[in-house]
């Protein structure tokens, strides 16, 4: 019985994300530079999409580029912002064969306006999609985010009695998407950097040795997998879980 086929239908997450790690690493074992790495992952991304699509996944978030790497090397950065037009551009036909909704989130201001201009271009070709939403985390960093609703609070002059947890969730610009039932990190490595830090106050998490440009679909079902076999107890104990389900 493959992975997919173990996989319960009924029971699949809402809701994952997904920190693509090691494209990097990924391109200096054949010794090249890290630009190829991030090219040769635009077939683990498809990969991703189809997987979710094929599971009936209702949201799939990509950490796609932090705010943390504006501080990479110019040349990198400079890549980093043409393969997203070339990426959005060629998957775009895709997107909509699939019914795949695509959005993003971040401070989009500061994505160059020619890469600005082709992504908001497929958030409005795809926006009449139903199915799958793809989420793209650009410029993203969630002590940004969180700042940034702070701010807005402040301006809107709302009164200490006024913030609670629900407040501050609608200032966030993930308030629009449920928070993630499964995190999947790629590459071995075991931190969020700084990824839906509030989002995921109660989500699994997942992490692959995989390098990300060689994540495919079995990869994805068997986080899937993973996530059926735990219990999910959201603070209560095991007894209150199972005499309610």
């Amino acid at each position: 019985m493959t992975t997919l086929e173990q996989i319960d239908h009924s029971r699949v997450p809402q809701h994952v994300a997904i920190i693509m790690d090691g494209n990097g690493r990924w391109a200096m074992k054949q010794n090249r530079a890290r630009l190829f790495g991030h090219n040769n992952a635009i077939e683990a991304v498809r990969a991703a999409v189809e997987s979710a699509v094929q599971l009936n996944i209702g949201y799939l978030t990509l950490y796609t580029f932090s705010t943390e790497n504006w501080n990479r090397p110019q040349e990198e950065v400079d890549g980093l912002m043409e393969l997203l037009i070339k990426a959005v551009h060629n998957e775009t036909k895709t997107l909509m064969d699939n019914n795949v909704r695509l959005q993003a989130i971040g401070d989009l201001q500061r994505i160059p306006e020619r890469s600005r201009k082709v992504l908001l271009g497929c958030i409005e070709k795809t926006s009449v999609n139903t199915g799958t939403t793809l989420i793209l985390a650009l410029s993203y960093s969630s002590r940004w985010e969180i700042a940034e609703a702070i701010k807005q609070i402040c301006h809107d002059k709302l009164k200490a009695d006024e913030v609670n947890e629900e407040t501050l969730r609608r200032y966030l610009v993930t308030r629009d998407y449920p928070d993630p039932d499964l995190l999947i990190r790629t590459g071995g490595e075991f931190r969020v950097s700084n990824f839906l830090l509030w989002q995921m106050a109660y989500t699994e998490f997942y992490f692959s040795e995989q390098l990300w440009p060689d994540f495919r679909h079995e990869d994805f079902f068997a986080a899937v997998l993973d996530y059926q076999r735990r219990q999910r107890r959201f603070g209560k104990t095991e007894a209150q879980v199972e005499r309610e389900s």
